[in-house]
Order: C-alpha cells, then structure tokens, then sequence
C-alpha cells in the first residue's frame, strides 16, 4: 500500500502523481492541514482551500474509500500516516513554492517517497535554465511532448480509512466560488461551448467582462491555483477542439492554449530562481528609487486613486477576490509605475485578497508588469486613460464597480483624470480626485527607472 499526499491538487481525476500511486497497489490518500503553509495566503483562498478539501474528501467516500485528512507538519504526519497504515511509500506531486520546497525535502529525508511533475505541462526540467522573454521560452515550451491526462484510480484500489476527522471550518469576507472538481468542469465545459471559439476576439472586451464574465474569458484560474482541475485535461479538450475547428474559431482556440504558455513559463521561472518572490530578477546597476508613499498605497487598496479604470479593478478584486486580467495589468502597472510603490507591496495585497492567488503566476506577473522581471521591454508603462478608451470606452466595467460614475458620461468617464476639478467636483462630488497627474506619474516613472538602468 501507498500513502498520496495531496496538497494543491485537490482532485482525483487526471492527478498523475495518484494514479501512479495506485498503479503500485493500494493507495492511501492524505491531506496534511499545514496550519504554517496556510498563513501565507489570504483567509479567502484558505476558505477555498478547505471547501475543496471537503468536497474531495465526500467524493473518496463515494468510491468506496476516504481522505484521511490531519493537522501538523507533513515530515510528522505522513511518518505517523505511513507507519500506523503499514505503507510502503509516499507518492506526491511537485511544487516549486520555496516553502512548499521545503516540506519536501523533510519529507524525502524521512521517508520513502515518490515525486512527480503534476502541475505543469512541461517539466521545467525540460527546458534551458533561462530565456531572454517569453517568445523564445514558448518556442521551446511549444515543441516538448505534452502527456495526456490520466485516468481516476479504480475506487477498490482505495484505501476505506474511515476517517472522521473533520475539515477545519473557516469563513471568507465575500461569496466563494463552489470548489471541487465537479464545480471546475462545469464551469470549463460552459466556456468549451460558449467562449473559447471566440477567446481572442473578446477576452479584453470589458463590457463582456460584466454581461458575460464566463464565456469571454474562461474564470478557471481559481481552480487551477487549487488544482482542482488538470492541466492535461484543460490541454487536451482545448487541442481536441482545435484540431476540428476551422478559420477564426482555430485562431481563437490558439490564443487560449497560447495563454497557458505564461503560467508555465512563471514556474519555470520560480522553479531556476527561488527568490522570485522576493527580490527583483532583473539585475538593476543602480536602485530603483521607490517613492512608497503610505497614503497612495492605500487609496490604492481602496479603488480611490481618481483613475476610474484602476479603481473599478480594485473594487473587483476587493468585492470578488477576482481581478480580469486586463485591469489585473493595469492595476499593477499604475502602482509600481505612476504611483512609484514597490513590487512587492502590490503582489502582497493580492496575495491576501485573491481567491486564485498563485504564487508563481502572482509574483511573475507582478515582476513583468513591474519592468524588474522578464519583459523585452525595459520600462513598460499602461497609460490608465488609454487603457480604458480602448478596452472600456462604454465605461460598462467601470460602472459596475465604481457607482460613482453611474449617472456620468461614458466619453467623460474616460478623460477623467484630465478633466478640471471643477467639473470632476460638479459631476461627482463623492468620487475621488486623481492622487497622481498622469503626465508627471509618467515621466517621474520613465525617469526613475532610466536611472536605475544605467540610462540618464
């Protein structure tokens, strides 16, 4: 018998490193409540985490069998676990996080173990140490084999523990999204049929983003942060559909499969530098002189900079633990460019408030967006007003989040930031003033990190 340690993999179906478990015999699965692991996401992901433990442990029981689940440290229980059970090994999937990392080499150097690569298309092992973007790191990504998803092990293969040893109860501050697998398949079977033929044509439309949240984007990603659902099988429905589709449907279905290239790509980068969470991955000669003025940060928290894009995606992500991915960009890009604020203080705060937080993707995209990790571009900067008259010039998503603006113009809603006070004041007196001009936000920017290049 074998023991499977899950840990953000909450599923049974295409879980690779608990199907080559149970191909070896019997298989005991395992959930590990790492009380210390927890604390480093948001009480709203925790609350995710466990309601996704708990349908998973209902669904063993199911198959005839049961998640045992235990509170400690990993090394402690899975010894307990493997010697009161009489287990052989211990099969896990492999994570990258640092402090994930961590917990598996204890656990190697107590027990008999079996890793394997479960949450990436490509071992990144695979690949070269580094690429200069993600042009060239795709290109190889794009040519390694992808395996097929595997198959749910046989419920008498698993192990009936018996367990009644509960899910810790835990409460988030806004409405969860339902976990589970069951809950992730449905939502990606709607987007198969209803979004992905037209993925590319419509995932920035950000009036779609209000009318039809799933469809014009596929919203899996709070899954795929738990594991809730497998990569293999996202790729293998989505190439199915590509293989039969035809002209711009084929394009489309492209750009999706392309998409999942840039989480790849971020483990791979955490996977060759553990510090990405941390510190800068570009190398700066000079330092980056972060202005980090409190009150900004805060406003910015908030959704109250007076930059009408930016706060309706603030507001989302404070109100659903979900921010679009294109306000997502721009959010990012206005703290660390307009408003000077570090890095690493916006990734934190999306750390706690995201509901699909991921580690890799989180401090990757933070770092990119930052112009400190692996853009092409030295300094990249989104103009917020340009931002919105491109992708939001109805003013449909800001208006939703931002009530303030309800009864204004759309066309007057987007120049907001260069319209006079006067007539910001007459028009919405409750909304707040701009907290940064926008030309000199951006040539402060385009300033500082010239500085810190080498460049002035």
């Amino acid at each position: 018998m074998n023991v499977f340690w899950h840990r953000r993999d909450l599923r049974i179906p295409d879980n690779r490193g608990l199907a080559l478990a149970a191909n070896d015999g019997e298989v005991l699965p395992v959930y590990v409540v790492d009380t210390d692991l927890l604390k480093q996401v948001g009480k709203r992901q925790r609350t995710f985490f466990m309601n996704g433990v708990r349908e998973l442990k209902r669904r063993y029981r199911s198959l005839g069998g049961d998640l045992l689940v235990r509170a400690g440290t990993p090394a402690d229980v899975l010894a307990d676990v493997t010697e009161e059970y009489g287990a052989d090994r211990v099969y896990y999937n492999r994570h990258y996080r640092p402090a994930r990392r961590n917990r598996q080499r204890r656990v190697d150097d107590r027990l008999p173990t079996k890793a394997v690569e479960d949450l990436l298309l490509v071992d990144p092992r695979r690949l070269d140490s580094e690429y200069a973007n993600h042009s060239r790191f795709y290109d190889d990504w794009q040519d390694e084999h992808k395996l097929t998803p595997f198959d749910s092990p046989d419920g008498d293969l698993v192990v009936d523990a018996a367990d009644n040893t509960g899910v810790p109860d835990m409460e988030a501050d806004i409405d969860l999204p339902e976990a589970g697998y069951r809950a992730a398949r449905d939502r990606y079977d709607a987007f198969l049929d209803a979004g992905i033929e037209t993925y590319n044509d419509t995932r920035d439309d950000m009036r779609l983003a209000v009318d039809r949240p799933v469809g014009a984007v596929s919203r899996l990603s709070p899954y795929f942060s738990a594991g809730m659902l497998g990569l293999r099988e996202v790729w293998a429905d989505a190439s199915e559909r590509y293989d039969a589709a035809t002209g711009n449907a084929r394009r489309n279905i492209d750009k999706f499969r392309y998409e999942l290239s840039w989480r790849e790509q971020n483990y791979h980068l955490l996977h060759y530098n553990p510090t990405l969470l941390t510190e800068n991955y570009k190398h700066f000669p000079n330092q980056i002189d972060w202005a980090n003025d409190p009150d900004h940060l805060a406003a910015w928290k908030r959704g109250e900079t007076g930059y009408p894009f930016i706060d309706a995606g603030m507001r989302q992500l404070n109100q659903e633990g979900y921010i679009h991915n294109r306000p997502r960009q721009n959010v990012a890009s206005f703290l660390t460019k307009h408003l000077l604020v570090d890095w690493r203080e916006g990734a934190r705060y999306f750390a706690k408030q995201l509901v699909d937080h991921d580690p890799a993707s989180n401090y990757g995209n933070w770092q990119w967006t930052a112009s400190t990790g692996t853009d092409s571009v030295d300094v990249r900067i989104f103009d917020p007003v340009a931002q919105m008259s491109k992708y939001d010039d109805g003013a449909t998503y800001v208006k939703e989040y931002v009530p303030e603006l309800r009864e204004v113009s759309a066309d007057t809603v987007v120049d907001w930031p260069t319209l006079p006070k006067s007539r910001r004041d007459d028009l919405a007196p409750d909304y707040a003033d701009p907290i940064v001009d926008r030309n000199e936000g951006y040539e402060r920017a385009q300033r500082v990190f010239e500085e810190a290049l080498g460049k002035r």
